[in-house]
């Protein structure tokens, strides 16, 4: 059978996306950063497990990782809820798109046959809504290169395809769901405003499918923008609040840009003060955010394959876990 690689096996979307590879019937190699979050994720399963940085390593001991490989899930990164040093740019640069494309360009050396990056939805509305001037911003900025560097690495020799990835929802051992943040936030609070604006949400098991569709089926310098469902911030935060039991001390009111987006140049200034920038800032966000980043999950399910899931019953079983965890 197969090999597939999967860089960031044992992270949240990589473990999900080892699991698919496996009932499909591949073998399946993982490398990711120490430690395992649980000794046991791997148990019985039959994966080769090595943990490592893979900017350790030399081109010629990646290259012997890579040797009878057929594809590659690039499930590693960093996001954007990293704050670094000032310019934003230059650390997403050099933490996306260079690994990227040493990756790309080792597997496209030792014959490897399909690339499949998990990128971000930003890149898709950074192509779409070009007002606003989100290539400007270090984050998508950069994911918008990892893409195009991946495409050009491969070109004529292998397929490179990126997966736009929105709001993920799910659990897994070992790991405390990202969201977290946001629940940290809400704790305690009287009132949690929202903006009117939206976005789209899938379960970590649709990402899986989808990137295992896009192994088989994509086509080269393609970009699948995944969806599942779409949904109002106020919803969602009206979820975690209900969630951690404060839905009668609680108030999660819609306001408009204009009366939040102080606060966020605030926010900006304060992190530029202090010698750091967001990769997207915070204001940019806000405005973002008083959009609908909504996807159509039908055109990519069409594409890839990926099934319908019940993202909301993902949701709620995320929030449970990081109550009762947390």
């Amino acid at each position: 059978m197969k090999k597939v690689l999967v860089l960031g096996g044992t992270g949240f979307l990589g473990y999900y996306t080892v699991k698919e590879l496996l009932g499909h019937g591949y073998d399946v190699v993982s490398i990711s950063l120490p430690p395992m979050p649980t000794e046991d994720l791997f148990d019985g399963l039959g994966v080769e497990n090595h943990l490592f940085n893979i900017s350790d390593k030399t081109d010629e001991e990646l290259l012997e990782h890579l040797q009878g490989v057929y594809a590659v899930i690039y499930a590693i990164g960093a996001d954007e809820r990293i704050v670094p040093d000032a310019p934003a740019f230059t650390f997403f640069y050099e933490n996306n798109v260079l690994p990227t494309q040493r990756m790309v360009r080792l597997s496209r050396k030792a014959g490897v046959e399909s690339f499949v990056i998990f990128g971000s939805y930003f890149s898709e509305f950074a192509e779409r809504w070009p007002e606003m001037n989100l290539t400007k911003m270090g984050y998508p900025a950069t994911r918008l290169l990892q893409e195009q560097i991946g495409f050009a690495e491969g070109e004529g020799k292998m397929q490179v395809t990126s997966l736009r990835l929105p709001y993920i929802f799910g659990t897994m051992p070992g790991r405390m769901p990202l969201w977290k943040m946001f629940t940290d936030q809400i704790k305690g609070q009287p009132v949690f405003p929202s903006l009117p604006g939206g976005t789209a949400m899938v379960t970590a098991k649709q990402v899986a499918q989808a990137a295992y569709g896009a192994m088989v089926k994509g086509e080269h310098r393609m970009t699948y923008a995944i969806g599942g469902i779409n949904m109002k911030y106020q919803e969602f935060y009206q979820m975690m609040v209900d969630a951690l039991g404060q839905n009668e001390t609680t108030q999660v009111p819609v306001l408009p840009l204009e009366t939040l987006l102080p606060n966020f140049e605030a926010l900006d200034a304060e992190a530029k003060k202090a010698g750091k920038e967001h990769g997207i800032h915070l204001a940019v966000g806000a405005r973002m955010n008083s959009r609908d980043l909504y996807i159509d999950p039908k055109v990519t399910m069409e594409q890839l394959g990926y099934k319908e899931d019940d993202v909301v019953g993902a949701i709620k079983e995320t929030l449970k876990f990081i109550v009762e965890e947390g």
